[in-house]
């Protein structure tokens, strides 16, 4: 969406039949970042960086009417998780406020350009609804992955809640979450697992926040020697802008 824009800009003023249309179009998309090192990337509880540092950023084009496109990356351990070196998430979809209520629904490519031979890319739909009572945002979700052959021909089904409370008269935030899986992605001998995290953030300044999670899933089904699912503290040093 930011080329499309760009080129727009650029016909526009070379045409020199309508200047002024260019940045009211650009005044239309508005641009955010964000950028992170965390000591362990965890994805609803699981560790893909085989317990080392991430380094993980995305940018957001909010778009006219709610509706916005994005894009996230992730480094990961290509040694034990077997997705390559690189996660990369593209994502687009709609949000709303109605009052103290929230809406988002969207679609999301989790893409793994690195990885070795086979299926490893796959799409998942998903919506949450939203409500600030008075400190607090509470949130219950849903991602729904459908049949595909990098889900080995089988689907998935997520569903969690979220809190998030702000500490009144400080930088403080503290936040729970608790998620539950049923189907591929998981490390369940019947391939139903529960993952859940507590944590706090502090934000330094407008732009940088340091934080703090304790995290962890359910699994018993855990190839080779390495333990994907046990229960760690995760460091965040991140910024956005």
């Amino acid at each position: 969406m930011l080329t499309s824009v760009r080129s727009l800009m650029a016909a526009t003023i070379l045409a020199g039949s309508a200047f002024v249309a260019a940045p009211a179009m650009a005044q239309d998309v508005e641009l955010s970042g964000n950028a992170a090192i965390v000591s362990e990337y965890r994805f609803r509880g699981v560790d893909l960086s085989g317990g080392d540092i991430a380094i993980q950023g995305g940018v957001d084009a909010a778009l006219p009417a709610g509706f916005y496109v994005g894009t996230w990356g992730s480094s990961l351990d290509e040694d034990t998780v077997g997705y390559g070196h690189t996660e990369l998430d593209v994502y687009g979809g709609w949000a709303g406020e109605f009052g103290a209520i929230s809406l988002d629904v969207g679609l999301l490519a989790y893409l793994y350009p690195n990885a070795g031979a086979g299926d490893y890319d796959y799409l998942e739909v998903y919506g949450s609804v939203g409500v600030g009572v008075g400190p607090a945002d509470l949130t219950v979700g849903i991602a729904y992955a459908p049949e595909q052959d990098s889900l080995g021909s089988t689907d998935n089904l997520y569903i969690y809640g979220d809190v998030g409370v702000g500490i009144p008269g400080t930088p403080l935030s503290l936040s729970g979450h608790l998620g539950y899986t049923d189907g591929f992605l998981t490390f369940t001998d019947d391939g139903n697992a529960f993952d859940w995290s507590v944590g706090a953030d502090l934000a330094l300044g407008e732009v940088v926040s340091v934080g703090v999670a304790y995290v962890g899933a359910e699994g018993d089904y855990l190839p080779g020697d390495y333990n994907f699912t046990d229960d760690a503290v995760v460091l965040t040093l991140g910024a956005s802008f």
